[in-house]
């Protein structure tokens, strides 16, 4: 690892501090670049790093590490470690729509799960849970019973270190009490696996797959719907889901233009003519 690299993940682990996860990102995504190039990133032309990273063929990996090596230029620039202010441009990524489901989808996966022992009331708490609330799994795996009070959330593990507080359906504060009561387990988390320890992602995303055929991000996407769906206004939605970024968020807005178009094609004469 070069003398500016070293520096650069001391000024993002104390200076900026951010999380752990993202520190690591950052770590294993600039120093495997400069293992496989065998030079430090900034003493190499553009031409040459782009040869090594054109190499990622999914794009969206491509971006994630461009921006990191974007980071850490300005970082060598804004440090004085190089005299050139690069930033390389990020590859177009084709706009694909979020994948959703109903709540009709949501709730039918719902009636399949046999809430008679403690681990069906967990999963059925667990789905509901996570499409009232729109949290990121990450997140949701997280979440202790000092958490919710109230039927408010309050979401301390977020992406960023950004904390925020929703508002929880009282449906879903009901199933969580249902499933704590019924497993007699008194944990930290709020979300076990049948031996007591905490849930793991690989557990979550099979039981969002075992009843809806879905990873759990897509029932965040689902959250995110509803509310566009029900007229919830776009900033609103921008802090409950605790995108840094209205742009984020703007991908929701086709679920309007969409509306939109339906009710027109349904309802107006004109759209019924062929002139």
């Amino acid at each position: 690892m070069s003398n500016e690299l070293e520096a650069f993940i001391e000024y993002i682990t104390v200076t900026r501090a951010l999380s752990k996860k993202s520190v690591e990102a950052y770590t294993s995504d600039l120093s495997a670049l400069e293992e496989s190039l065998h030079a430090s990133l900034i003493s190499l032309n553009t031409q040459k790093l782009m040869s090594v990273l054109s190499l990622y063929e999914n794009k969206r990996t491509l971006n994630r590490k461009l921006s990191c090596v974007n980071t850490f230029f300005a970082f060598c620039y804004k440090q004085q470690f190089s005299s050139e202010k690069t930033k390389l441009k990020f590859a177009k990524i084709p706009k694909l729509l979020p994948k959703f489901l109903s709540y009709e989808d949501i709730m039918q996966g719902l009636s399949l799960i046999d809430t008679s022992k403690w681990i069906g009331k967990r999963d059925y708490a667990l789905l509901l849970f996570l499409y009232a609330s729109g949290t990121r799994i990450s997140e949701c795996l997280e979440l202790t019973l000092s958490d919710i009070e109230e039927n408010w959330l309050h979401v301390r593990h977020a992406k960023g270190e950004k904390e925020r507080i929703v508002p929880l359906a009282k449906v879903a504060t009901k199933a969580i009490n249902a499933y704590l009561s019924a497993s007699g387990l008194h944990k930290d988390y709020v979300w076990c696996n049948y031996k007591g320890g905490q849930l793991s992602r690989i557990s979550a995303y099979k039981i969002t797959q075992k009843y809806l055929g879905v990873s759990p991000h897509v029932l965040r996407h689902s959250y995110a719907t509803s509310l566009i769906r029900g007229g919830a206004d776009l900033r609103v939605v921008q802090e409950l889901l605790g995108h840094s970024s209205l742009l984020t968020t703007q991908i929701y807005t086709h679920i309007q233009k969409q509306d939109l178009k339906d009710t027109v094609e349904v309802c107006h004469p004109m759209a019924q003519e062929h002139i």
